[in-house]
């Protein structure tokens, strides 16, 4: 059991280096004692807060929501973004997502180990190296300050730091599960993907080493989701995924893992000797987890008009990796290639955000693929975009593309439907299950799963007659303002604060 091991030797160093500082909960913090303080503080770890994205306008619509109904409430966000203050950190949220924060009642503490939770300071082995990385993280966060109750964005493997040397509750809102029986399931089959090199695909030996990698990783990841109060989740993709790790269990490491849970339970029990008694009561661990649909601009976007030209082909995601842009450049050169009718009027924006340098060369990579393919010159990169240009593209664009395999929910997907630019999406994930579903029995958008299926969902759109591409954004629109709104979202989130 390597990783119930490090776990543990780790959990041991932290808390004996809390404890010998006194940083441990009940000692005070760095700025001097809270004993009284009348407010309740609500910790949010969320290494990336300014990265933009859609679990950045989760963070900070729910923040903004508990500023408005929660007086007695301070939010403490814990973040990685040291190249930023405090009032840049607001203003980009503004501008971004058109979020208003009131400093007053939010603060934050700026991390210096984020390196430690990024895939690239863990070229192999890196689940582990992330998720051992995001436990000293947490260590460096509750050094800084211990609050009352702790959320974060699905960095399941911070619940053991919390758990034993704090001892408050724990929630979160997962986004998309570390690992999931997709992930085995590809490594088994041995097919390659991003996170699958050929040079383990091909090899049997490796590919059953990594497997069996997995299953351990499975069973650690379902331990530390285990001890979470509250648990909701993005889409029912995410749910099924994090319902099934939730009950996953295994005869033999359950044998296995018996000693470790003990010395686990002595750990804990002695980090809540020291812990602040909490205003939020303990609760059972999570059997399921709870769908709440992320917030998405639907009042805005909906103001937009639903006629518009047929030729805009508009991307909307950060560049990452999973977002798999070059798939969208290859199915714009097919897409050229088969119905060269479009050539001269078409053209594609790829609007996304950069976080730091791995992102902004992979923005380069892509430039390149356009240019190897012929394509470049109906091509257009908008990096970083405030929000007042987001919502310009998204009322001129005809048609939305989304490329992810297994996207979690696609907040850029709703975005699309409410804004009336028709979504082509990969069949999987929440774009099928949850978002770009039939209405009535009618469309609101178009799957496909590879660049030749994709070319020719958007060749149908650009040749289908205006008033049925209105017929299908007004319905889209319609279905996405009344399940996918920032009210829908406040509902399921006031069910837990």
């Amino acid at each position: 059991m390597l990783t119930g091991v490090l776990f543990l030797i780790l959990a041991a160093i932290l808390l004996l280096n809390l404890y010998v500082q006194g940083f441990l909960p009940g000692q005070g913090i760095a700025t001097g004692g809270r004993a009284f303080l009348p407010k309740t503080f609500i910790g949010f770890f969320h290494p990336y807060c300014n990265a933009g994205g859609g679990g950045e306008r989760v963070l900070w619509t729910a923040i903004a929501y508990m500023q408005r109904t929660r007086p007695d409430v301070v939010c403490v966000v814990y973040s990685g973004d040291t190249d930023a203050s405090k009032e840049q950190i607001i203003a980009k949220a503004k501008a971004r997502f058109d979020v208003t924060l009131a400093p007053q009642s939010l603060h934050f503490v700026f991390l210096e180990s984020r390196w430690l939770a990024e895939d690239r300071a863990w070229p192999r082995f890196t689940l582990l190296g992330q998720s051992l990385g995001s436990m000293y993280l947490a260590w460096e966060a509750l050094s800084e300050f211990v609050p009352d109750l702790y959320n974060t964005m699905g960095y399941a493997f911070t619940f053991h730091i919390v758990a034993w040397l704090a001892g408050i509750p724990i929630g979160a809102y997962v986004h998309y599960p570390t690992i999931s029986t997709d992930m085995l399931s590809r490594v088994e089959s041995r097919r390659q993907t991003y996170a699958n090199s050929e040079a383990i695909s091909s090899s049997t030996v490796l590919s059953r080493g990594k497997l069996m990698y997995y299953r351990l990783f499975m069973y650690h990841y379902a331990i530390a989701l285990r001890r979470s109060s509250f648990l909701m989740v993005n889409s029912s993709w995410t749910k099924n995924h994090i319902d099934s790790i939730l009950a996953h269990s295994d005869p033999f490491l359950d044998l296995i893992h018996l000693p470790f849970t003990s010395i686990n339970s002595l750990i804990s029990s002695s980090s809540r000797a020291f812990a602040l008694s909490s205003p939020t009561p303990h609760h059972a661990p999570p059997k399921r987890a709870k769908i709440v649909y992320p917030p998405c601009d639907t009042r805005v976007l909906s103001q937009l008009p639903l006629k518009r030209g047929p030729s805009l082909l508009l991307s909307l995601a950060q560049f990452r990796p999973e977002k798999d842009h070059a798939a969208q450049i290859r199915m714009l050169a097919t897409l050229q290639s088969r119905y060269p009718q479009h050539r001269q009027s078409m053209r594609m924006l790829f609007v996304g955000g950069v976080r730091n340098e791995e992102d902004a060369a992979r923005v380069e990579e892509l430039k390149e693929l356009a240019d190897s393919l012929q394509v470049s010159e109906y091509v257009e990169f908008v990096v970083n975009a405030p929000y007042a240009r987001i919502v310009e593209l998204l009322g001129e664009a005809s048609v939305g593309v989304n490329t992810m395999v297994d996207e979690h929910f696609g907040i850029n997907v709703v975005e699309f439907m409410a804004a009336g630019v028709i979504p082509v999406v990969h069949a999987s994930g929440g774009p099928l299950h949850d978002i770009v579903v039939p209405v009535g029995g009618q469309r609101t958008g178009f799957h496909a799963k590879d660049p030749e299926s994709f070319a020719q969902a958007v060749h149908e759109v650009m040749v289908m007659p205006e008033e049925e591409r209105v017929a299908i954004r007004a319905r889209a629109r319609r279905w996405a303002t009344n399940t996918f709104s920032q009210e829908a979202f406040e509902r399921g989130w006031a069910q837990w604060f």
